[in-house]
């Protein structure tokens, strides 16, 4: 498999151990001690994922974590001797794709950078061939229930991508709050207040200033509207 991967790990040993069965399935490596190193190396080196240990010297692998996730949506595989369940939940909801903790077999660790590789390939493939809305920065991709900006993947829950999906088919549209409940909800009854929740949610998302929306207007007595960029009413 041609591929480029990071290994942000102090342990030289350890970090030449992956290395070396990375290169020996046809993948390029560049391994780092440090986070900050690493986030140097990102400016020149663009890795299709990134092995990344927790204790690192200086800055830690949750900050660098954090730091990586707000430019780059490429994989992570946190490989860690750090195993309690609050560090586990901790790196995947920072944004981590797996968790591999420490001693591990090489082989099996080669296997889930090799099946993170070929998902994240697969995704974009798809993307590429799927129905997309694409508004100021950002592109959203109906079949992959994927929202991107610039190319940077933004975390969506299933409900902000729900509403943000039934804005999208419906641009220019005033939706009322029921029809939008009824919609994303599967539900004709239930609380609405929900919706302007999720709604706020996701002004905070794609709206540079929440209390000026650009993308979501609210229309008074009939719901919210999406206006994407160069619409024009009928």
């Amino acid at each position: 498999m041609k591929a480029k991967v990071l290994i942000v790990e102090d342990v030289t040993e350890l970090a030449e151990l992956v290395s070396l069965y990375l290169e020996k399935e046809g993948m390029e490596t560049v391994r780092c001690e440090t986070a900050e190193d690493a986030l140097s190396r990102l400016t020149t080196f663009v890795p299709d994922l990134v092995i990344l240990d927790l204790n690192l010297p200086g800055m830690d692998g949750f900050e660098f974590l954090q730091r990586f996730r707000k430019s780059h949506s490429i994989p992570v595989l946190i490989m860690s001797a750090r195993d309690a369940d609050e560090d586990i939940i901790s790196g995947l909801g920072g944004g981590a794709d797996e968790f591999v903790t420490k001693p591990f077999s090489p082989r099996v660790l080669v296997a889930r950078v090799r099946a993170l590789i070929r998902r994240a390939q697969d995704n974009s493939a798809g993307e590429e061939r799927e129905a997309l809305v694409a508004f100021g920065d950002f592109t959203l991709y109906l079949g992959s229930c994927i929202l991107k900006k610039a190319g940077v993947r933004i975390p969506l829950s299933a409900r902000e991508f729900g509403i943000l999906s039934f804005f999208a088919k419906n641009p220019g549209k005033p939706l009322l709050p029921e029809l939008i409940y009824r919609e994303v909800w599967n539900n004709a009854y239930g609380d609405l207040s929900a919706v302007a929740v999720y709604v706020q949610r996701l002004r905070k998302k794609i709206e540079a200033d929440p209390k000026e929306s650009r993308f979501i207007e609210t229309v008074f007595g009939m719901g919210y509207r999406f206006v994407p960029e160069g619409f024009t009413e009928p």
